[in-house]
């Protein structure tokens, strides 16, 4: 049986550094950032970044952090311009000169939100080297074990 915890703010650096080997492949972040080398340094300070974006949401890590997701509670899917405006130091080490390629991105992903409240799993991943032992399966569905009862569940994916 895989251990699902919740995630806080003291595994943000483990957990940013997982989703940053797991989505190093990604083709939508390959398409953010196309320089590979670039894309390792950024991703990582990316996660960090949406790690606590979506602390109002909810945070799931398998015990050793293999795997994660981040959630967006029903009501706030997307992130909202003074969120960032506040973080606008952030967002550009983040992402550099690649923020227009991000942002036109997130619009994409924002056309196709379905209407009303919806948990948003806005993010999911399971580090490459512990892909194929059920553990990114594992912590999809104990988020969706939380949520499902009380309102839809939503994800987009490149893949």
């Amino acid at each position: 049986m895989t251990i699902v915890r919740l995630a806080g703010g003291a595994e943000r650096a483990r957990v940013a550094a997982m989703l940053g080997r797991a989505f190093a492949d990604d083709p939508a972040m390959g398409w953010i950032f196309p320089d590979a080398a670039d894309r390792a340094t950024r991703l990582p300070r990316l996660f960090a970044l949406l790690f606590d974006e979506d602390a109002a949401g909810m945070r799931l890590m398998t015990a050793n952090g293999e795997a994660a997701t981040l959630w967006r509670p029903p009501g706030a899917p997307t992130t909202g311009i003074a969120t960032m405006v506040r973080h606008a130091w952030p967002l550009w080490r983040a992402l550099g000169v690649n923020l227009p390629r991000a942002l036109r991105l997130a619009d994409a992903v924002e056309a196709h939100m379905p209407s009303g409240d919806f948990w948003y799993l806005h993010l999911a991943g399971c580090d490459p080297a512990a892909q194929g032992r059920g553990l990114g399966g594992a912590v999809v569905r104990a988020g969706l074990n939380r949520v499902a009862r009380r309102f839809p569940a939503y994800l987009e994916t490149a893949t």
